[in-house]
């Protein structure tokens, strides 16, 4: 914002750096429970090991969870007065 970046892009690139660790981190996590699925599903009770409820649901949560991770810094990164933030650099 110090070099005259607007909130809504500052808000967007922030935004977007925390979503895409997400999505990275979203893949490599479902596609390691897909494949040791058929290892859990002996110990978990009443779960199968295609059971793509749970999947859903999991990844339902965490996403969410994640979205507002990266939400409020983004947001508190657009707040930043840009006076204050190049007194400090």
């Amino acid at each position: 914002m110090a070099l005259g970046a607007q909130r809504g892009v500052v808000l967007g690139m922030t935004f977007r750096w925390g979503a895409s660790l997400f999505f990275l981190g979203g893949v490599i996590g479902l596609l390691a429970a897909i494949a040791f699925a058929r290892m859990f599903a002996s110990i978990l009770y009443g779960v199968r090991a295609g059971d793509l409820e749970t999947f859903f649901i999991a990844t339902l949560t965490l996403t969410v969870a994640a979205s507002l991770a990266a939400f409020i810094p983004a947001r508190r990164a657009a707040k930043v007065d840009p006076m204050i933030s190049l007194r400090y650099e």
